[in-house]
């Protein structure tokens, strides 16, 4: 298993350009690029999507569990695990929201259970 490296995590944390795209459903086609919010805690990479489990392009990662990123100017083939449900984790995703985007009126609804509920790591390929 790929793991990031140090300085694509340390990338990774300041940067606010995420473009998610997971595969549509022929496994050869990659959604539309969806910007997102992302963070880094204990050296992984999560997103939420704001909509919660009805997301579209969270429904894609889900069902698909792979496609490609965009972040901190480069494009990444990736791997989507559902990371919800771990109420420790789901406390330290929190944090790492609060940090990096807490300035945000857009941050609080990111703390709410829809989408906690919709919490994903991304790994490399």
């Amino acid at each position: 298993m790929k793991q990031w490296t140090k300085e694509q995590l340390k990338n990774f944390s300041t940067a606010d350009d995420m473009h998610v795209s997971p595969f549509y459903d022929d496994r050869k086609t990659y959604g539309t690029p969806t910007w997102i919010w992302s963070v880094v805690s204990n050296n992984k990479l999560y997103v939420r999507a704001y909509n919660g489990q009805k997301s579209r392009w969270y429904q894609s990662a889900m069902k698909q569990h792979a496609g490609k990123i965009k972040l901190a100017g480069q494009e990444y083939k990736v791997s989507f695990n559902n990371a919800a449900g771990n109420k420790n984790l789901d406390n330290q995703i929190n944090e790492a929201y609060k940090n990096k985007y807490g300035d945000s009126p857009y941050c609080q609804p990111m703390l709410q259970s829809g989408p906690i509920s919709a919490t994903v790591e991304i790994e490399p390929k």
